[in-house]
């Protein structure tokens, strides 16, 4: 007989979020783009997991998180990213980790829509920047004083893309 007992999750803990859903129903904008929370913390110290889904080209200007590692994972489209001096090009399935500290930047390039998933590990204040900067429905202000008060250092402009 096995002494061990099973542990269930807390029902609390459990959530769906369907497809083209945000986790709490809401709409936030980021001009070229929508994002919508997958995952959410209870606390900064967790995961938060966003998809950023684009109906035009471009992406946030060049910064870096002091607290946070990045995690990009392209669903559909193509997206260029740059981690300190290295370049990617995502596609489909491809994945690739910006580490805190390290200046990195990124936009959605490809003709059709895209679509890329995005993790912050741990949370920080990624959620309540994304709740801000969305109420103007347009890419992030350049504005090094918002940066800062959500963990962030803004390094650099957008990427350019034609």
């Amino acid at each position: 007989m096995n002494n061990r007992t099973s542990q269930s999750a807390d029902p609390s803990s459990v959530w769906r979020v369907k497809a083209g859903e945000d986790r709490f129903g809401e709409h936030r904008g980021l001009g070229v783009s929508v994002i919508q929370f997958k995952v959410v913390p209870s606390d900064q110290n967790g995961l938060l997991i966003l998809e950023n889904s684009f109906h035009a080209k471009g992406g946030p200007a060049r910064h870096l998180h002091y607290d946070q590692d990045e995690w990009f994972y392209a669903v559909e489209g193509e997206f260029v990213v740059e981690i300190g001096p290295e370049r990617f090009t995502l596609q489909a399935g491809d994945s690739v980790l910006a580490p805190r500290k390290i200046p990195h930047v990124w936009a959605h390039t490809g003709n059709a829509e895209g679509r890329i998933l995005i993790a912050f590990m741990p949370a920080g204040k990624m959620e309540a920047f994304f709740r801000e900067v969305t109420k103007a429905n347009a890419m992030p202000p350049q504005n090094p004083e918002l940066w800062r008060a959500h963990g962030m250092e803004l390094v650099g402009p957008p990427l350019a893309v034609e």
